[in-house]
């Protein structure tokens, strides 16, 4: 799990490669052969900016675990006085406890999401630089990115 949530993080600056490199890593990180042909400026094309959208939205996540943990564990340094309207609350310890206790939650959550986007990197470069075909990885690529970019900007409106 580790390696393919590194493969997901490794996603985005692969998207800038050299094809060359871009089948080597998945072969070396995973011990999983990307058979490669030759590979056309279109397909080389396609995979960067699917790639680097699949990237972007595990770069995301990453951000958002590290955020949830930060604010969960650290909940009193970084909460103000009012624990009313808080999960937990009307005390510190009770708001402290539930944030605390969902970061220890969502984090993981967030690290298995990752892998699994790290192993749909690894579908979608067999299916755009190697021979293999996999009608399903390209589609859901595209899906993935498009609601990740929805993420985000509501995430940064809601901010």
């Amino acid at each position: 799990m580790a390696r393919t949530a590194g493969y997901e993080l490794l996603g985005l600056p692969l998207a800038f490669t050299r094809v060359r490199t871009r089948l080597r890593v998945p072969r070396r990180l995973l011990r999983e052969p990307v058979g490669g042909h030759r590979v056309s400026l279109v397909r080389c094309v396609i995979h960067s900016v699917l790639s680097g959208g699949v990237g972007l939205l595990g770069w995301f996540l990453v951000m958002l675990s590290v955020l949830v943990l930060v604010r969960g564990l650290a909940y009193p340094l970084v909460a103000s006085d009012d624990y009313e309207t808080s999960w937990g609350g009307p005390t510190l310890v009770g708001a402290w406890a539930v944030q605390a206790g969902l970061a220890v939650v969502i984090a993981p959550v967030f690290v298995g999401v990752i892998a699994a986007l790290g192993r749909l990197q690894l579908r979608l470069t067999r299916t755009v630089l190697g021979g293999h075909r996999s009608w399903w990885a390209i589609p859901v690529a595209v899906v993935l990115a498009a609601v990740g970019a929805l993420f985000f900007v509501a995430w940064v409106h809601q901010i």
